[in-house]
């Protein structure tokens, strides 16, 4: 007893992690893990595939909601190694993401559909979770990095707040790694690819003592840049990430285990910028367009170095390069009480950033260095009681704290050619003119600080009235406060006296000092009926209340006619979120088939977006900043099918058809093409939701077969997407393109464990836009970021 309480005390002091094992594994894989695996899938049809999406282990097919699991093999089959990758793989999760700092991922459209909305605003927080090992990642840019050595990924759809440790309106990824092995076990991977891409991967495991086990893991990718900077001759938008994750797993005896993780992530690459991708017309002014015979471009007699995106050309004359990494110490403990198991959950993890970009994507000299150098630091604490065994009444109740800070210095600075390509040859009601060096060294220097403090009391019950119908209700009451302080000053450039000048500069950039503070408590839950039609057939219904959280705005606010930061406009509301859900879960043909099918209907209040208007600004200009808009929804169906073909052949494919409006959004941002030289407001109400594909299709074959001593295997995985606008301003010079990317791998494994594989990422050499930019200053100049082309490499992979 004194070694049980030894280790519970440890798990309270020191932070954690540790999961229940998962298994997903219908791709063929030599690890010994599938080895029984592979032959109850040839054999009897397809693996169970075990989830923790209700926090205990349970068989996929009996959880009454939707979600997607991939497990590790196909993971590793795949080459999946980041947030990015998974959308190959999973049809309701979309990535956005110009830089590591500034990613956005949505399930069903919603989470933060527009990169600028909130990931790249300090004081707000994404709509979908992130946890990896049941911590939850406070800031959605750690998604973009790299994870080894993953055991399953859960991507759990609609509000997830009744069990998850933060609320989150659109859903959550539940990310497990591997755990400690009491048997020893290793993997070794090296890859080598076009554009001298190399990748490295390996783990290993095994035992201490009888009672302690080890698991040390690792991946380091480096890439040449795929981008040609003509002016430079440097390539742009290189890789270079490394990982690293150390585990000791406790176990003293059956009743306790103590899981104890330290992980570091860094990323460090001349990344990352966007290419021309097109000009868009306005209704301002021919001069203060980007194109045209009497545009910006022709002003400064500048043309892109091409104007297909997918030659892949930039010059920019800026610095560019980012430098971030995120780690932390978490350690989980698990303590079968008899009736009860209780977990401790404990996390400190850190995020450091910082990155330069040439903010105008050209050669021109507007804007010379922007970056915003931050450090996140954040502290959680979870506790949670879950009951054992089969009986009709079970239950996970809970408490959970988070608190963390984010400090940043906002850096910008302009160049020579700024004055004239933001304010023009002249300015006031006077028509000054504007010397053309007006902005030559003008930046703005600050500080930036937000805390956070959130609790939590949780608690979700079953019961099951009749041997098929089971009722889960769950309620979770969270209580958050918020504090942020705002500070930014401006220097530099020639002296002038001239009230017009200084006045146009300050237009470009203006000192703000402003401090806000706001809290908020929530009521949120979930319900579900789950009726066991028969032995291989399960029908649910649910509603489920969500709750994004409110924040700060830290990015400046809109000023009134006496230049001062509108207070009111710093705080912004929470999401309210209500989702129906009705589903199908069946496994057929003696557990060769696998079909679930479900539909939706989802609408958010106070959805955060940016809003144009002046009722509270009081200012005779309107002007955008980020608040809340009335009503969003969102409705459609998803399917999921799984198939055991033959012995030795599965093929599985996804499908998700969304609806998503704005049902009521009465000031928004103009699109381009009516935008004067005054901002003005739009009703989008009507209009579709930005960043939201109508349809995603994924799909992936896995063939085996003996050959000789060894196997012969092949994999294949594909994702199409339907167009979508890229922008909120839904402006038709934003939209993107429909596109399919196609992946593909082709090996032999020795008998002794070795591989030898060929592989193509982007087999079909499809090109298409990831995301795009409204370059500054709305002059019509629109970027973007180019699909990566066609890499052909190899890999030597060995499993002990």
């Amino acid at each position: 007893m004194s070694k049980r309480i030894a280790v519970l005390l440890c798990a309270v002091a020191v932070p954690a992690i540790s999961a229940p094992a998962v298994a997903q594994t219908i791709v063929p894989a030599p690890a010994t893990e599938q080895t029984n695996a592979q032959a109850s899938a040839s054999d009897e049809g397809l693996p169970d595939v075990i989830v923790t999406a209700r926090r205990r282990a349970e068989d996929a097919q009996r959880v009454p909601g939707a979600l997607s699991v991939v497990g590790g093999a196909l993971l590793d089959q795949s080459y999946t190694v980041n947030t990015q990758g998974l959308t190959t793989l999973i049809p309701t999760l979309n990535y956005s993401s110009a830089n590591p700092r500034n990613t956005a991922f949505t399930i069903r459209g919603l989470g933060s559909s527009v990169v600028a909305v909130s990931q790249a605003n300090d004081g707000l927080e994404g709509g979908v979770g992130f946890y990896v090992d049941q911590v939850y990642h406070a800031r959605p840019a750690t998604a973009a990095f790299d994870f080894a050595d993953i055991e399953q990924v859960e991507e759990l759809r609609g509000p997830q707040g009744t069990l998850f440790g933060k609320n989150t309106t659109a859903g959550a990824l539940n990310i497990t790694t591997r755990a400690p092995a009491f048997t020893r076990e290793g993997f070794a991977e090296l890859s080598y690819g076009d554009y001298n891409f190399v990748q490295a991967k390996g783990w290993a495991s095994g035992p201490i003592t009888d009672t302690i086990a080890y698991r040390i893991s690792g991946v380091s990718t480096r890439r040449d840049g795929v981008l040609d900077n003509v002016r430079t001759g440097r390539a742009a938008n290189t890789l270079g990430t490394q990982a690293v994750r150390g585990q000791l797993l406790f176990k003293p005896d059956d009743t306790i285990q103590m899981r104890v993780i330290a992980d570091f992530t860094n990323f460090q690459a001349y990344c990352c910028t966007q290419v021309y991708l097109r000009t868009g017309t306005s209704l301002r002014a021919a001069n203060r367009q980007f194109g045209g015979p009497n545009g910006l471009a022709a002003q400064f007699g500048y043309s892109p170095p091409s104007t297909n995106p997918y030659d892949r050309k930039i010059d920019i004359d800026g610095p560019l390069g980012v430098d971030t990494n995120e780690g932390g110490v978490s350690a989980i403990t698990d303590w079968n009480l008899g009736p009860v198991t209780l977990t401790s959950v404990t996390a400190w993890r850190f995020w450091n950033w910082d990155a330069e970009n040439d903010r105008d994507y050209t050669g021109i000299p507007v804007q010379l260095s922007q970056h915003i150098p931050s450090r996140q630091d954040q502290y959680s604490q979870e506790l949670r009681l879950a009951s054992n065994g089969t009986g009709p009444l079970s239950y996970v109740v809970g408490l959970y704290g988070f608190r963390q800070r984010l400090t940043g210095r906002p850096i910008s600075i302009y160049g020579p050619a700024a004055a004239h390509y933001l304010i023009g040859t002249v300015t006031g009601a006077n028509n000054t003119a504007v010397p053309s060096n007006l902005l030559d060294g003008y930046g703005q220097d600050g500080r930036t600080d937000f805390r956070s403090l959130s609790y939590a009391a949780f608690g979700e019950v079953n019961y099951r009235f009749f041997d098929r119908l089971t009722a889960t209700v769950g309620l979770r009451y969270t209580q958050e406060d918020k504090d942020g302080y705002y500070n930014t000053t401006v220097s530099g450039g020639p002296a002038t006296t001239s009230t017009a000048l200084i006045n146009a500069r300050l237009g470009v950039l203006r000192p703000q000092s402003y401090e806000a503070h706001d809290s908020d408590g929530s009521l949120t839950g979930r319900g579900n009926l789950a009726w066991q039609v028969t032995d291989t057939t399960m029908a649910y219904a649910s509603y489920a209340r969500g709750f994004k959280s409110g924040g700060i705005n830290m990015s400046g606010l809109p000023l009134d006619n006496n230049n001062r930061p509108v207070l009111a406009t710093a705080v912004v509301r929470p999401e309210r979120n209500e989702t129906y859900e009705i589903g199908l879960k069946n496994t057929l043909f003696d557990n060769r088939l696998i079909f679930n099918i479900d539909g939706f209907y989802t609408k958010v209040r106070d959805f955060q977006a940016t809003v144009v208007e002046n009722s509270l600004t009081q200012s005779v200009q309107l002007r955008g900043y980020l608040s809340n808009i009335p009503e969003v929804t969102v409705k459609g169906i998803e399917a999921d099918v799984t198939a055991l073909i033959l012995p030795g052949l599965s093929a599985r494919t996804n499908f998700a058809y969304s609806d998503g409006e704005y049902t009521n959004y009465p000031a928004g941002p103009c699109p381009l093409e009516v935008q004067t030289a005054a901002t003005t407001r739009c009703s989008l109400t009507g209009r579709r939701l930005a960043s939201l594909p109508r349809f995603a299709v994924t799909a992936g074959l896995d063939y085996q077969r003996p050959v000789g001593d060894g196997q012969v295997f092949v994999h294949v995985d594909t994702a199409s997407r339907s167009g979508f606008n890229g922008d909120p301003s839904l402006s038709r010079f934003t939209y993107i393109r429909g596109y399919n990317l196609t992946n593909a791998n082709i090996g032999y494994r020795f008998a002794d464990g070795l591989e030898l594989i060929v592989w193509a990422r982007n087999l079909l050499d499809a090109d298409y836009i990831q995301n795009l930019t409204i370059q500054a200053g709305n002059s019509g100049l629109i970027v973007g970021t180019p699909s990566d082309p066609r890499t052909i490499g190899g890999t030597i992979r060995f499993r002990m």
